[in-house]
This record gives C-alpha cells, sequence and structure tokens, in this order.
C-alpha cells in the first residue's frame, strides 16, 4: 500500500522547540521538522546524543509545549487541546520512559503501578492480563519494583502504558538502559505487542541496528533538523547522511 493511500495518524508540520540557555543564547533542539506516522506503523526516530529526537517525540504528546508548527493527531491540534479532549487523548497517547529505574515509583506494588489507570471495576483481573501480555507472572503484582531486574521493569513500564488501552505509544530509547543480552526480548516483545494490538509506535532510538529491525521508516535528526526520512530497507542500502553511513558501517 502506498503511503498516500495510508491513515495519517499524526501530522508534524515545521516543528519548533527552542529552549533558552542562559540569558541570550537559545537552545534550538527541534528546528523546522515535517513528518507523518501512519496508523500501525513503526517510525523510527534516531540521532547522536543532544539531537533532539527525545524533544521532538515529548513535544508531538504534548509534554513540551511547542515554540512553532503544529501537531494534528487525527485531524486535531494536539497544542490546543484542554479539558475532557486532552483527558481522551492522554489515554490514546503513551509514552514508555528509558529508565526503568526512575520512571517507576519504588513506594508503589507492581499493581499499583499498572492500575493507575484503569478503571476500578474488574482492575485485578485487568492487571494479572496485562502483566501477562508482557510476558510477567500475576505473583509479581505484590512485588515492588525494586525486586526485578532492569528488564523486567521495563516490561512493568510497558504494561503501565497498555493499560489504558492506547492507539500510540512514544517509545522514548527504551532499550538504551538495558544489557544487550535483554534488549532483543524487549525489542522482540514491542513488536508482538503490535501485532496483537495495532499499535503505532515512535521508536526513539540512537541504535540503528535495533531500529532497522523494529521500524517500518526511519527519520534521522542531526542538530534539531530532520535530515532523512525513508524506508528502514532504504536507508541500510543508500543512507545519504553522514550520521546515517557511519552508524551504518560501524
Amino acid at each position: 500500500m502506498e503511503n498516500n493511500e495510508k491513515e495519517v495518524l499524526f501530522s508534524v508540520s515545521h516543528l519548533k522547540k527552542y529552549f533558552q540557555v542562559g540569558n541570550h543564547a537559545t537552545l534550538k533542539a527541534v528546528d523546522d521538522v515535517s513528518f507523518e506516522i501512519y496508523k500501525g506503523e513503526t517510525l523510527g526516530m534516531v540521532g547522536e546524543s543532544g539531537c533532539g529526537k527525545t524533544t521532538c517525540g515529548r513535544t508531538c504528546i504534548g509534554l513540551y509545549d511547542k515554540t512553532d508548527g503544529q501537531v494534528l493527531y487525527k485531524g486535531t491540534d494536539v497544542h490546543a487541546l484542554n479539558g475532557k479532549e486532552r483527558f481522551a487523548f492522554k489515554k490514546q497517547v503513551q509514552m514508555v520512559f528509558q529508565d526503568p529505574y526512575g520512571s517507576l515509583d519504588p513506594r508503589m506494588t507492581v499493581a499499583d503501578i499498572i492500575g493507575e489507570g484503569i478503571d476500578i471495576h474488574h482492575l485485578a483481573k485487568m492487571i494479572y492480563k496485562y502483566l501477562e501480555l508482557v510476558g510477567l507472572n500475576r505473583e509479581h503484582a505484590n512485588r515492588f519494583v525494586h525486586e526485578f531486574s532492569g528488564g523486567q521493569r521495563q516490561r512493568i513500564g510497558i504494561a503501565r502504558a497498555l493499560a489504558v488501552q492506547p492507539e500510540f505509544i512514544v517509545l522514548d530509547e527504551p532499550i538504551s538502559a538495558l544489557d544487550v543480552s535483554i534488549q532483543a526480548q524487549i525489542v522482540n516483545l514491542l513488536v508482538d505487542l503490535q501485532k496483537k494490538m495495532g499499535l503505532t509506535y515512535l521508536f526513539v532510538a540512537h541504535d540503528l541496528s535495533m531500529v532497522k529491525h523494529i521500524s517500518d521508516r526511519v527519520a534521522v535528526l542531526y542538530l534539531g533538523t530532520l535530515v532523512e526520512l525513508t524506508t528502514s530497507e532504504e536507508l541500510y542500502a543508500n543512507p545519504r547522511h553522514p550520521y546515517s553511513s557511519s552508524d551504518v558501517v560501524s
């Protein structure tokens, strides 16, 4: 199916996110970036540290206010949402964070973490369902996060995101803090969940090999700007930007 026949979930046009650093300096973290994300696909977003990829992802879902440009989710301006619209949007759009150690409250049990966004009715049954979906057991529900490994904590973070039944998930370097031996397991889990649940992903990372494995298309950011946007296969066969080329070789 051609791209123009697919349903556009996110449409990002000339997005800018600037930060003031000091009295007279401006950091252009995201500078005039445009792209689309199609329903059911994984768009990988790669670039070196500090290139603006995480800021771009967070601005797209409204965690950061934009400086300029526009982000549309199903045709609705993300940064103009308020009240009930914003509440509904936050259920449809979730985020899995880079650090499974810092993003989970150590004072809460796993059941409490996953159950935060679930309606009180049938709560325990639903918690068990999401634990099993991510490869954990119902016995884990009453434990605290410090009792789990990094890979298990990230599975808990994924279960928390899934619990509100979202359509779209931003995966902000979800494997970079994990041991290499665990990274492929988490990526394979994400692929499996996407197929089962019809999810759409923005997968933010700096490891091009993992991005190729999970992504349909790849956006390459460099110093806040989008320098390449193509299919995963084309990026590896014919990288056009020095960053893409060097990482492909390495």
